[in-house]
């Protein structure tokens, strides 16, 4: 790591970074809470939406991955898009609130109308769920991309960026584990297939939908009318506004950014992958009933682990908590792939390692980001929140489309059976049974693997970003001889 910072003046002193306010319980709930309704329809459709499109709507596995991939490459061109309007937005809300409160109602609309099945033959259902595919990404992405910009906007503090996020992902798959306990519910008292996703997506579009207004509500967007501005934030609505694809060039020239997203990409793939295909691992190949009580056990040790790597990453930095809970979850993923079918409590012993790891892919590549984003703003000048959370959230779900795609293009390749509503389960081949495995084991592992290589190569440390707020704050006061050297990480 090198660092251009010419020698300062003899005569000036820097000053002492003043310590950024603490947040409040509240705003730290209220905030956390905006990531409920995120957490329960991602959680249903990673784990749900596959098998519901193939079992109950009828259709095949490479259409239905093909009707979520479609909806996720518009994904590709939606969420940049939003990432720059929310950082130009000017509204009396605030230009994070404004998008989160008109798209919270369409959000909810939209998933739900992706659990109805209309009487219509299978080429008309594939071009209606392709539609609504796409509305409701639109709408997600309206609300949870400026949600994620609001993190940077209402702390700076290292470690409180931490605190912050594992409020919002306790929420996150607290509301996760709140769907898949609803599932197992619904699907025990209510026999019919059709009926028990649309009872379980109508209840769950109204929870994902209440907790958007709370956090609206019990958060500042310091752009809002009235409201006291931040000098970042007073700074960045002065500043002559950059064309998008510079704003692109800009965000891919900083090296630890595509570090971060590489880290991301690979463990929320690895992620997906391993919802995808759980439900027909556990029920194909382990000869279980249900698939909602595995996901259950994954989600509530990763909900307690948030806050144990929390405590852990205070103490020796985000780049060692990563490898800790990776380890363990690459033991996970193999140990699935060679589980005999007889072996069902070693299953929910890897499923608990299992969620070791996922704890570690829901926390740190997020509060990695807004280091990046602070070394972008001591490199330019400028803050950029948009842009940098519009290509996270945009890899998130490309991370889901693409492993539900992959597990469905497997399966269709391997000869999967797809069985009629209310008939027994078929036998499936020696093929497609290969290819579930292969798609529970070595896959995700490659992936987590490249992962752990670049988290190696991560160059932001707590030492360097603590230089970083220095040299920050230094600009501000106008004591900083160096501002236009900023920092740089080789």
């Amino acid at each position: 790591m090198a660092m251009s910072n010419p020698a300062r003046s003899e005569s000036s002193v820097p000053p002492k970074p003043t310590q950024p306010e603490k947040l409040n319980l509240s705003t730290k709930m209220a905030y956390g809470a905006g990531d409920m309704g995120a957490g329960i329809t991602a959680t249903l459709l990673a784990f749900s939406l596959l098998i519901f499109l193939t079992n109950v709507a009828g259709l095949s596995p490479g259409l239905a991955s093909t009707v979520l991939l479609i909806g996720k490459i518009w994904d590709a061109i939606n969420d940049p898009i939003v990432g720059v309007l929310s950082d130009r937005t000017r509204f009396r809300w605030g230009r994070r609130h404004t998008w989160m409160i008109l798209s919270g109602i369409p959000f909810g609309v939209f998933f739900f109308l992706q659990w109805v099945v209309p009487p219509i033959n299978q080429l008309a259902l594939f071009w209606y769920y392709v539609i609504v595919s796409i509305l409701f990404n639109m709408a997600f992405t309206g609300v949870n991309l400026p949600y994620t910009a609001l993190t940077p906007e209402l702390t700076q503090d290292y470690n409180e960026r931490t605190s912050l996020n594992s409020f919002r992902f306790a929420f996150s798959i607290g509301g996760s584990i709140l769907s898949l306990a609803l599932g197992q519910f619904i699907f025990k008292v209510i026999p019919n297939d059709q009926t028990q996703y649309l009872v379980l997506g109508l209840i769950c579009t109204i929870l994902s939908v209440l907790p958007v207004y709370w956090c609206v509500w019990g958060t500042t967007d310091p752009t809002a009318a009235g409201e006291r501005r931040s000098p970042q934030t007073v700074e960045e609505s002065n500043e002559t506004e950059i064309p998008f694809l510079e704003q692109l060039k800009i965000a891919f020239s900083n090296r630890p950014f595509l570090y971060v997203i590489g880290i991301y990409l690979f463990s929320w793939l690895a992620f997906q992958l391993t919802a995808a295909i759980i439900p027909y691992y556990l029920v194909n190949w382990m000869g279980q009933e249900s698939y909602f009580t595995a996901a259950l056990v994954v989600q509530c040790v990763a909900l307690v682990m948030l806050f144990v790597w929390n405590l852990v990453s205070q103490r020796v930095g985000k780049r060692a908590v990563y490898f800790m809970g990776m380890s363990a979850w690459i033991v996970a993923q193999g140990g699935l792939f060679f589980l005999p079918r007889d072996q069902v409590g070693l299953m929910y012993l890897l499923f608990v390692m299992a969620g070791f790891g996922i704890a570690i892919a829901y926390l740190i590549p997020w509060s990695m980001l807004p280091d990046v984003i602070e070394l972008d703003e001591l490199n330019t000048g400028q803050r950029r929140e948009g842009i940098f959370y519009s290509f996270m959230v945009l890899l998130q779900k490309m991370g889901l489309a693409l492993g539900l795609f992959l597990v469905g293009q497997a399966l269709d390749f391997a000869g999967f059976l797809t069985n009629e509503p209310g008939q027994p389960i078929p036998e499936q081949p020696a093929s497609a049974l290969l290819a579930i495995r292969l798609v529970v084991g070595p896959l995700p592992t490659v992936f987590l693997l490249c992962g752990l290589i670049l988290a190696y190569f991560y160059p932001i440390t707590r030492e360097v970003h603590a230089e970083i707020m220095l040299q920050l704050q230094e600009r501000k006061s106008g004591t900083d001889t160096s501002a236009d050297e900023g920092l740089e990480l080789e």
